[in-house]
């Protein structure tokens, strides 16, 4: 596999830095939507003091000077276009989470282009097919990258008005610090061979128990993205008027009521609609019974909205389930947490169908542990033999939930599903875009204790 070597970057012609207020933090200038169809970014990623324990900072990592990086948009259909600056210590990507877009845009290392070195640049270009709330994050090192706040919403509009007035992002990520601010492991053995590492403090768009304005009375499109390192969310609210889900992973539904909860787990988003209460009147947004932040009611004008219609879908292959070819893949756990590990590097804990991912072998995506036919369909059947869940996450394309073992599921469109713990799920797909792409549990350090495979499109 070739890779053409990027431009070393020199100097930042066009780009300024202005001040943010408060303890000499800055934010950096991300570019301007361009005239015409299209936008154009600049994104630089670099180290930023973010105080996430009161008076206290903690040396995270920023995609455009705030954790979470900065939102950027698009319109379905349109080129999005980026050009990515590296100002960290540390060699880094951006991959699309959720984007059908071509291999080479993908953003992992050794496999659709070479790493993004300290001082150096990388344009991604690609046209954003599908609508919908997507995320954007490194695919280096990722439980300490992510970890360190190298996370940002993608959204994604849709070509013509949906009926929503009102939206708003909410991102949601727990940090690995102590009391004082300081980093804790990002990665523990023992944890990653059980449920994940997860992080002790819980945030909304990186801030503790955070407080989002909204309309009293409206119907408010809240985009919620789970782009934390481990953490699965029960997510409920307490306090609204009613509330409905109009899509998952960037793919519309039939609206239907959120009901008790909804389990998300990392990489997974929901596209709800709130009707808020009165105004002074709050939301709670929930973890089970634990409140991660608060939708807060404020008068505003207008007539209370009604509910917009359903969502258009994306232009999304429709797979051929009576001709479709079928693959197993097991999901299974090595049986000890002292596999491998020798001199820091990563146990191998987790495997595929008896396979292992080694993420410090840089020839393991020439091993693919599928090749499929461009243009024909497949289903998945994905059998977790662990007692544990695994959100499985698929680069590249985007497949159909058909049916599953523990419950009864109206098929729908995704790019990530949360596989429970001894559960049996399939997945059906058209394998409509050629590469070389990346299969993986999301909680992070398992994909980094093996539990990552590549699949073949040709």
């Amino acid at each position: 596999m070739s890779f053409t070597r990027r431009q070393i970057f020199v100097g930042l012609a066009g780009l300024a830095m202005v001040g943010a207020g408060g303890a000499g933090a800055a934010r950096y200038w991300l570019g301007r939507s361009q005239a015409g169809k299209g936008h154009d970014y600049q994104l630089i990623a670099a180290p930023l003091d973010v105080e996430l324990v009161s008076d206290r900072t903690t040396p995270a990592w920023a995609f455009g000077g705030s954790v979470p990086g900065m939102e950027l948009r698009a319109r379905q259909g349109d080129w999005l276009r980026v050009r990515f600056i590296n100002h960290l210590p540390v060699p880094t990507t951006l991959h699309w989470h959720g984007i059908r877009l071509p291999l080479e845009m993908d953003g992992v290392p050794y496999v659709s282009q070479l790493p993004v070195l300290p001082g150096e640049y990388f344009d991604y270009r690609f046209r954003v097919p599908d609508a919908g709330s997507f995320w954007y994050h490194p695919h280096v090192a990722s439980a300490e990258q992510l970890g360190r706040g190298l996370v940002g919403p993608l959204i994604v509009e849709e070509r013509e008005p949906t009926g929503f007035a009102h939206e708003r992002t909410l991102s949601l990520k727990t940090w690995h610090v102590d009391e004082q601010g300081g980093f804790l492991p990002f990665s523990v053995a023992r944890e990653a061979a059980r449920v994940g590492t997860a992080g002790r403090l819980s945030t909304v768009n990186g801030v503790p128990q955070a407080v989002i304005e909204a309309p009293a009375g409206q119907v408010v499109r809240v985009r919620l993205l789970n782009v934390d390192n481990t953490v699965t969310y029960r997510l409920n609210l307490r306090g609204a008027d009613d509330s409905r889900i109009y899509a998952l992973d960037g793919n519309p539904i039939q609206p239907r009521p959120l009901g008790k909860e909804y389990w998300l787990g990392p990489g997974m988003r929901m596209c709800l609609a709130v009707r808020m209460p009165a105004a002074g009147e709050e939301v709670a947004l929930r973890d089970g019974s634990v409140r991660l932040g608060t939708l807060r009611a404020v008068a505003g004008e207008g007539m209370a909205g009604d509910w917009p219609p359903g969502l258009p879908a994306n232009p999304v292959a429709e797979p051929n389930l009576g001709n479709a070819e079928k693959l197993t893949f097991n999901v299974e756990w090595v049986g000890s947490t002292s596999v491998g590990g020798d001199n820091g590097q990563p146990p191998s804990l987790w495997q595929i169908n008896g396979k292992a991912w080694d993420i410090n072998d840089k020839t393991c995506a020439d091993r693919p542990i599928a090749r499929l036919a461009r243009g024909k369909s497949y289903i998945f059947e994905l059998k977790n033999m662990t007692q544990y869940q695994h959100p499985i996450h698929l680069h590249g394309m985007t497949f159909k939930v058909i049916a599953s073992s523990r419950h009864t599921l109206e098929p729908y469109f995704t790019d990530t599903y949360l596989l429970g713990k001894h559960e049996r799920a399939r997945v059906a797909l058209v394998a409509d875009n050629p590469g070389v792409w990346m299969f993986h549990c999301h909680v992070v350090d398992h994909m980094e204790t093996g539990l990552m495979a590549a699949i073949e499109v040709v």
